[in-house]
């Protein structure tokens, strides 16, 4: 089920393949240096590998939302916004149904949930669809928004032109505290360099290139 969800993914949007994967490595380097440093310490042995599997079902809602508004040229209008932004919920509701027909949901599934629910969450309460502030933010889904944000700053898209690393990095430290979880953004900034390669060896047509 969960396969045939992620290839409707990316047959929705042809973006998606690509973000898929390199947002998933992105998200295994944060956690993997968190774990090094002790802050995963508490967390199972499946912790890193669970979060890699659900990572890529963070848009998955997205399957819902017609293709005049995914694949608008364009900035989207106020109307559209709204619209768009329903893919988390919806996501989140569907991974639920599935977990709920389940006997016994694998904890990448309930990661999952977190991811695709609350990853357009900001630490300082301005995100959506909740409002959560700080900690009430399930860390999977703070390591998600972090990952979610590089991609697609380095990445062409049909409303922009890709950012330069340098570019991207400086956003993401400004929104330290705002958008994103100041100690993610430190951990970021000790893998940054591997964020780098990363984005230079899973390169395609939209993503950032080698200077």
């Amino acid at each position: 089920t969960v396969k045939t969800l992620l290839e409707l993914s990316k047959f929705k949007d042809d973006e998606t393949s690509a973000h898929i994967t390199r947002t998933q490595n992105y998200v295994e380097v944060i956690a993997k240096y968190l774990l090094s440093i002790g802050e995963l310490e508490n967390s199972s042995k499946d912790y890193i590998p669970d979060l890699c599997k659900s990572a890529p079902l963070h848009d998955v809602g997205k399957i819902f939302i017609t293709d005049k508004i995914l694949k608008k040229p364009g900035k989207l209008d106020a109307d559209e916004w709204e619209i768009m932004k329903t893919h988390v919920a919806l996501g989140e509701e569907l991974l639920k149904n599935i977990s709920a027909d389940t006997l016994a949901p694998s904890g990448f599934i309930l990661r999952a949930i977190e991811i695709a629910g609350n990853h357009h969450e900001n630490w300082d309460g301005s995100g959506y669809p909740r409002g959560l502030v700080g900690t009430d933010i399930p860390l999977e889904a703070r390591l998600m928004a972090l990952a979610d944000v590089y991609d697609a700053l380095t990445t062409e898209r049909i409303y922009k032109k890709a950012w330069t690393h340098e570019a991207a990095s400086e956003e993401i430290y400004r929104l330290s505290g705002k958008k994103f979880d100041p100690d993610l953004v430190f951990a970021f900034g000790q893998a940054e360099a591997r964020f780098r390669e990363i984005a230079i060896e899973l390169n395609d047509a939209t993503s950032v290139s080698q200077p």
